[in-house]
């Protein structure tokens, strides 16, 4: 080798990607620390916000110098933010090259959720989604996905245990958390550590299409609380609204949610179901619905083991479902309660920066078809109006 050659230096480590045993190692390992010493910058970044080693005024002169040789925090960069007129508040944060994601802060009495994304667009295809006509590019790092809730903790002036405006976290942004099951359990390790953001287990909320052998994966690894995408109760419908059901059928679905709650005594699971007319919304439907529901409180020998969250439709450009009629929404809750399954319906949030649930868009440069595909449709549709216009 010419001596003259310039090596790239080694990489720094954002300590971003790591949770608190994580950065215990790094500390001992690499910097040759004490391991205490990783809960003082924990503290730093996540309670502080903080990610300059220099303004870090109780670490050693020493271990500031180690640290900068060694380590960075760096944070996703805002490209865009907006807020709604009802609070809410969205922001697009850029990862690397085009990609970016977003992050959605939600306010209500008494309690503040973050909505954050998993992965870059996302590798299923549910018919009924905005996020997944942007394709799939790739999953989102721990950094990344933590880092969502740093921006929105910093810009909220959170501080866990004393100022307090963060309170929850869905895993209900873009993508499927459980295709990214390391990095999305590593990331809400931190959200629930006292060193971080101090949520309690049951205040950090996991959503999924039905990854069945990750639900098992999930109960052995980690303690939040769960939320299944379902929006069928038949596998011929939610087959062609969802199509991961053609590989894990409801039946199979409904048993890995049994063996997920049985894990803690009184646990409850959250089933999603968006209403779309004329496609999911009809007496039928919630009948059906009903009984799926008694049947898994009847498993479980426990009343209101499961819990059903009606979403009304939130459509976006392109899209051919269309949002059910308020008076057959209300229809379909009471069929449900009048059969004793608990029902809320979710008050739309955010819907005029296209913040509701499933609107979420970011910027994905898609690795595979369906981006290019969705804007030929898009294309189509506006030739076709167009020329109906023209006609008249």
């Amino acid at each position: 080798m010419n001596p003259e050659t310039v090596t790239d230096a080694p990489a720094k480590q954002n300590l971003l990607d790591l949770d608190r045993r994580g950065l215990e190692d790094f500390f001992a390992d690499t910097l040759g620390e004490k391991r205490f010493r990783a809960h003082q910058v924990m503290k730093w970044v996540h309670h502080r916000h903080v990610t300059d080693f220099d303004a870090m005024t109780d670490l050693g002169k020493v271990l500031r110098a180690k640290l900068q040789a060694h380590a960075e925090v760096r944070v996703p960069q805002v490209q865009f933010e907006k807020p709604s007129t009802d609070g809410t508040h969205k922001w697009l944060l850029g990862m690397d090259g085009k990609n970016a994601i977003e992050a959605v802060f939600i306010p209500d009495k008494g309690r503040g959720t973050l909505c954050v994304s998993s992965q870059v667009g996302c590798a299923l295809n549910c018919q009924f989604c905005s996020t997944a006509t942007q394709g799939f590019n790739r999953n989102l790092s721990t950094a990344e996905i933590i880092g969502q809730v740093w921006v929105a903790a910093k810009h909220l002036g959170n501080v866990p245990h004393r100022q307090r405006k963060l309170t929850n976290v869905v895993m209900m942004g873009m993508g499927e958390p459980l295709m990214n099951f390391d990095n999305v359990v590593r990331a809400m390790s931190v959200m629930r550590d006292d060193l971080g953001y101090g949520l309690a287990n049951k205040r950090v909320t996991l959503s999924t299409a039905g990854m069945v052998p990750m639900i098992d994966r999930l109960a052995e690894e980690s303690d939040v609380s769960l939320a299944v995408s379902l929006h069928a109760a038949n596998d011929e419908l939610r087959s062609e609204l969802v199509p991961l059901n053609k590989k894990y059928p409801i039946a199979e679905l409904m048993a890995a949610c049994q063996r997920y709650a049985r894990r803690k005594p009184r646990e409850s699971i959250t089933f999603e179901y968006t209403l779309m007319k004329g496609v999911n919304d009809q007496p039928a439907h919630a009948r059906e619905l009903a009984r799926l529901m008694r049947g898994f409180d009847n498993a479980m020998q426990m009343k209101d083991a499961a819990k059903v969250n009606l979403i009304p439709f939130n459509p976006f450009p392109g899209t051919r479902f269309e949002r059910s009629p308020e008076g057959d929404i209300r229809a379909f809750q009471k069929t449900l309660l009048d059969s004793h399954v608990l029902t809320m319906v979710r008050r739309t949030r955010g819907d005029d920066i296209d913040a509701a649930c499933g609107q979420l868009k970011g910027q994905v440069v898609d690795r595979t078809r369906r981006q290019a595909e969705f804007r030929k449709r898009l294309d189509a549709q506006a030739s076709a109006d167009g020329a109906d216009r023209a006609a008249v």
